[in-house]
């Protein structure tokens, strides 16, 4: 059907993900982690050493791939790249900040829960003038 948005098949959908070690490992030995043929990984560690250059490709490069549905990003690594993922408009693949061991969760900085306040406080305008 035209303008309906291609999502991968379950047996090619992969989750991504962009997050301090302990995150990614704990994901990995859930059996989310992916080397494809040109040894690329579905996954970022972030560290001290980890560059904002190196955080912007790998989100640029996994929201462009075509095999991944969901991207898992740690509030405080999006944080660092907050203009890329509030720009980031696309349904898929869906873009979620999830909280880290070592930082806490902050809905004040969750970008799908801001659109999600933005969208219903539109509609609650919009249905109050009927």
């Amino acid at each position: 059907m035209a303008g309906r948005t291609h999502i991968p098949t379950k047996s090619s959908a992969l989750i991504a993900m962009i997050a301090d070690e302990d995150t990614v490992t704990g994901f990995l030995l859930a059996g989310v982690g992916n080397v494809d043929l040109r040894r690329k990984t579905n996954y970022l560690i972030v560290d001290s050493k980890t560059t904002v250059k190196a955080i912007e490709d790998a989100f640029k490069e996994f929201t462009a791939k075509e095999d991944i549905a969901v991207v898992l990003i740690s509030q405080y690594v999006a944080n660092m790249i907050r203009f890329l993922v509030d720009s980031y408009n696309r349904p898929v693949p869906a873009i979620l900040e999830i909280p880290s061991k070592d930082h806490p969760y902050d809905p004040a900085h969750d970008s799908v829960l801001s659109r999600v306040k933005y969208l219903f406080s539109t509609e609650s305008v919009a249905s109050g003038r009927r």
